[in-house]
């Protein structure tokens, strides 16, 4: 087995050294897929491909990055669940229907793959990413444990004793003093067809580092809160960034309120704002966010609270027609904006075209499918109760992982 050891931050950012050198070894260019499989009949987490993680479905994270990183030639899903189709097809992928035959709890890996180069001859080399982890060459992370506890065991006669794996309990090293030990992670394996074809056995291996943070496995419900953290703070988040958001769009009924009209006795119509949705636009002004406040001209509930609302949240509040759309880009044109420093929050089918446009776009947990799959981050909070905070939290944090990296690109630069 060759190895080569490269430490680097993604696996996926590697791609294209080992794409320019499929090409120079080949003499021609062969067509690289990515393969993420996704079947609906996970056992851990029930349709975990696509539970949302920190506000996108968690094939989402892997799709984004593979279609960005514009070094394979198709990006393809595999999955037997029509949700997973259709979310898989949102963010850009190609799907293969896998058959019944590998789609059974006790299907392997590699019988999908092998189904799917059987399926698409065109394909010479695949490279199989795994939706379950943050992003034929293999990845691994380095550790520095000691595996006692998890060691091996061994049957002495009637009773089990362990035996370490990595150390000699007689010479423990102290942890600064030992290199570690690689471990295999998962995130992403690359073969050829040929490796496919004769079952993974044989050839040359080599194999990817991966820093640590970079990598985390999600099998059971208690991995997800910490895999969020990780995702938000190492994350891969596209390719326009967020720092440039000037604008913020956001429906009244259906975002801002919970798109309930209370009517009291006297015939009074009534809507509820949730304090912490008034205090996230506020958040965003200070930071030199802008925020209009939009709905429908057909509402008229809105339009006879827009003076108490302009007055509560400090915004603007416009009555769009029709053509939701083209006013949006008569607001963009006055400001003289691009989409990319626009960021739209909606919850309805007429918002779709916006919410694909935004440079930023956001949905509360309970809008209806066809507005999820459009938009860019999908709210744990429910509309009314407190999703425009929780978006306007997402946004300032995006501003503030890019200004960081943007500072430590300037000091890099002013060091070297």
């Amino acid at each position: 087995m060759a190895a080569t050891r490269k430490r680097t931050r993604s696996g996926i950012e590697d791609v294209r050294d080992r794409k320019a050198k499929v090409i120079k070894d080949s003499g021609e260019k062969r067509h690289i897929a990515a393969l993420i499989l996704a079947r609906g009949g996970s056992k851990g987490i029930p349709l975990k491909n696509i539970k949302m993680l920190a506000g996108v479905p968690l094939i989402g994270w892997v799709l984004r990055a593979a279609v960005d990183s514009k070094q394979f030639d198709s990006v393809w899903v595999s999955t037997d669940h029509d949700d997973i189709e259709k979310v898989a097809k949102a963010w850009g992928a190609q799907v293969h229907r896998r058959s019944p035959e590998v789609s059974k709890d006790s299907s392997s890996s590699l019988d999908t793959i092998q189904e799917f180069a059987r399926l698409n001859p065109e394909v010479e080399v695949i490279c199989h990413i795994q939706a379950s982890q943050e992003t034929c060459v293999l990845t691994g992370g380095e550790e520095r444990r000691y595996r006692t506890a998890t060691s091996q065991e061994v049957k002495k006669g009637g009773s089990v004793a362990t035996q370490p794996l990595n150390l000699d309990p007689c010479n423990r090293p102290r942890r600064q003093d030992w290199d570690g030990e690689l471990c295999e992670n998962g995130s992403f394996y690359i073969y050829t067809r040929a490796t496919i074809e004769r079952g993974l056995q044989g050839g040359k291996w080599a194999y990817y580092e991966m820093l640590p943070e970079y990598s985390v496995d999600i099998d059971v419900d208690i991995d997800w809160p910490v895999a969020e953290q990780r995702v938000l703070r190492f994350g891969y988040f596209g390719l326009d960034k967020p720092e440039v958001v000037r604008l913020l769009l956001c429906n009244v009924s259906g975002c801002l309120t919970d798109g309930r009209v209370l009517i009291s006795v006297s015939g009074e119509e009534m809507v509820s704002v949730n304090t912490r949705d008034t205090m996230g636009i506020r958040m965003l002004q200070r930071e030199g966010v802008e925020v209009i406040l939009i709905s429908s001209s057909e509402d008229p509930v809105t339009k006879a609270l827009a003076d108490n609302l302009s007055q509560r949240t400090g915004c603007e509040v416009r009555q769009l027609g029709k053509d939701i759309q083209g006013e949006v880009i008569a607001m963009m044109d006055n400001r003289d904006l691009d989409w990319k420093e626009v960021a739209y929050m909606g919850n309805e089918a007429p918002d779709v075209d916006c919410l694909n446009l935004a440079g930023l776009s956001a949905v509360p947990r309970d809008a209806p499918v066809v507005a999820i799959n459009a938009a860019k981050y999908s709210c744990h909070s429910a509309a009314g109760l407190g999703a425009v905070r929780e978006f306007s939290e997402h946004i300032l944090l995006l501003k503030k992982k890019a200004k960081s990296q943007m500072e430590q690109d300037r000091i890099h630069r002013n060091t070297f």
